[in-house]
């Protein structure tokens, strides 16, 4: 009996380290697919993507432009917005809410239909700040 059990302990013990090792090669392939598919490609550098669909959601803040590298650009655009949500109280501000939301539209719809090639070259080699 106490070989049956030997044998048994043996084999659990076996089957616990496979699935130990699965589990562990799963869980690096979708780490390494989640990687690839939030920096644009497999080099890592591409934020085509990201920065289209943040351009066209949160493209009044700018956040695309921070995603990008372009401090300068994100910061305009988050203070145009915050300056116009601010003077809308006044009325004035609301012919000017729209404006940043717009760009970033436009922005982002350009973005998502370069490829990833000519975003690459443009956006983030050539640094090519507006539209």
């Amino acid at each position: 009996m106490s070989e049956e059990n030997k044998n048994f302990g043996d084999k659990a013990e076996e089957s616990a380290k496979e699935f130990s090792e699965g589990a562990k090669k799963t869980a690096n392939d979708f780490t390494a697919g989640a990687k690839e598919a939030f920096s644009g490609g497999p080099g890592g550098d591409n934020k085509k993507v990201l920065a289209g669909l943040l351009a066209i959601f949160l493209g009044g803040f700018g956040v695309h432009k921070f995603i990008l590298g372009y401090q300068k650009e994100g910061f305009i655009l988050l203070g145009v917005s915050v300056a116009a949500w601010v003077l809308s109280c006044v009325g004035v501000g609301l012919l000017f809410v729209w404006v940043p939301g717009v760009i970033g539209l436009i922005e982002g719809i350009i973005y998502l239909t370069k490829s990833d090639e000519e975003f690459y070259n443009t956006y983030q080699v050539g640094r090519k700040p507006w539209f």
